[in-house]
């Protein structure tokens, strides 16, 4: 008796790796806007046709959002393993700055700057759950970085008077600046030069050298 093959079933098998698709999916979103990536995209981005994609990650909304979650992860854990390393406030800063750079601008690559300024910024005006993400994305790198800087303050690397909050936020401002400027296509030097120089404000270093 000859054994027939089963059924096959409707659709493409779930052989697929989701952090991979997922990924791919942000990559997609990172180059082209929310707005601007359709639907036909992501299914080539992902290797998913259309009904395995909404299966795994919902319509392009909720794989949007989940990228979102995904990069927030990221970036929280990268900023979190920096700042708890041993060294100085100002190499741990610098370290920080510097691999945010690498990542807006990947060498040999178009320039990308940062997922959430590129994507999230424009569809938090009209998306509140993106509006959300970010505010929180926002609040908890600040935090961090507030942090890392009352260790310094305590190890005596900044002032008793420096205001923490303040300083946390001219962090995440002087990173702004890189991923803005990179996809502008400001020259790599010209942003190292940012880098230094604002670690040396950040850390006073300017003020002591006088």
């Amino acid at each position: 008796m000859v054994q027939k093959d089963p059924p096959r079933a409707r659709g493409r098998p779930r052989a697929y790796d989701p952090d991979q698709a997922l990924a791919a999916a942000m990559q997609a979103f990172w180059r082209l806007g929310y707005a601007g990536t359709s639907l036909e995209e992501l299914s080539e981005a992902t290797d998913m046709n259309r009904p395995s994609m909404y299966a795994a990650f919902g319509d392009k909304r909720a794989l949007y959002l989940k990228t979102l979650d995904s990069y927030i992860e990221t970036a929280r854990g990268t900023i979190a393993r920096i700042l708890d390393s041993k060294a100085a406030l100002a190499e741990a800063l610098t370290e920080f700055l510097e691999t945010a750079l690498a990542s807006y601008l990947p060498e040999g690559e178009p320039p990308r700057g940062c997922y959430l300024i590129a994507t999230a910024a424009t569809e938090s005006m009209l998306d509140v759950e993106v509006r959300q993400r970010l505010q929180s994305a926002l609040s908890s790198f600040e935090t961090l970085f507030e942090q890392r800087l009352r260790r310094a303050r305590t190890a005596g690397e900044l002032p008793e008077s420096a205001d923490l909050a303040a300083l946390a936020s001219m962090v995440l401002a002087v990173n702004h600046t890189l991923a803005f400027r990179s996809r502008a296509g400001v020259p790599r030097a010209v942003l190292a030069a940012i880098i230094k120089s604002s670690v040396q404000v950040i850390c006073g270093a300017t003020d002591r050298a006088r």
